[in-house]
This record gives C-alpha cells, sequence and structure tokens, in this order.
C-alpha cells in the first residue's frame, strides 16, 4: 500500500461535502507531476485530505476506491481522475505550520513541493502525522 496527499480548497469541495457525497473523482488536475501519482494510485492505497489555502491543515483520510481513469471534466486524454472513497476524520486535524515545525518532517512533499495538488507520502510521515492527529 502507498500514502499520498490529496489538495481541497474547502469552500470548493470540503472534507464534510465529501463524506456527504461518500464518493468522488478527484478532476481537474492539469500538473503532470501530479497526474503522474494519480496514475501511480492503487486500489487500497490511503490519501490525506488536506484543505489549502483557507485551513491549510490535514483533516481526514480517503482510500482509492478506483484506479486512474480519463478525466470526465476534459477530453484531453493526457488527464486523470482517481475515485476515492472518505475512512476517517483525523480526530486533531494537522495544521501546515505543525508539519513545518516538526524536525521529522522536513522532507514532506507538503513542505518541500507546497503547490502540487496531489504528493506522495512515505511511510515514516504517514505514521507521524497520525501520531500529531491522535488518530489510529
Amino acid at each position: 500500500m502507498a500514502y499520498w496527499l490529496i489538495k481541497s480548497e474547502p469552500f470548493k469541495y470540503s472534507w464534510d461535502k465529501f463524506v456527504e457525497d461518500g464518493q468522488t473523482f478527484w478532476d481537474g488536475v492539469r500538473n503532470y507531476g501530479a497526474r503522474n501519482n494519480l496514475r501511480s494510485m492503487k486500489k487500497g492505497d490511503l490519501a490525506f485530505w488536506y484543505h489549502s489555502n483557507e485551513g491549510m491543515e490535514i483533516v481526514g483520510i480517503a482510500k482509492v476506491v478506483k484506479e486512474s481513469y480519463q478525466d470526465p471534466t476534459t477530453p484531453d486524454p493526457a488527464w486523470l481522475v482517481v475515485d476515492f472513497k472518505p475512512l476517517k476524520k483525523l480526530k486533531t486535524p494537522v495544521s501546515l505550520a505543525t508539519i513545518k515545525n516538526d524536525p521529522r518532517l522536513t522532507d514532506m512533499d507538503l513542505v518541500r513541493l507546497g503547490r502540487l495538488s496531489v504528493q506522495t507520502v512515505k511511510e515514516a510521515e504517514w505514521k507521524i502525522v497520525m501520531e500529531l492527529a491522535n488518530t489510529k
């Protein structure tokens, strides 16, 4: 299993709306690095749900339920989507400031590649964030 981080602006699509919907496809990715990360996702992989721009915190965990396929919002075959279902809300959201201040997370993509909307998360980083979130 691999771990990821996906970003959404809460005013566009929040964690609460995701939970209400029960499942969504991750569309609108127009960066090749983020697209390549979507392509690498496998069914059963887990992703942190990060509220970007406002909140700037990891708030939940989503699970990949369908691997990459053509983004239905564009005719361009270069762009992909992945289907996610909500798995759990974090007991304590983990802010970007908390992550940046933790020396164990200095190499995390969220710190190094802040603008990338779909990022990898190393297993050790996943465990640290889960510890910070008081979530099992």
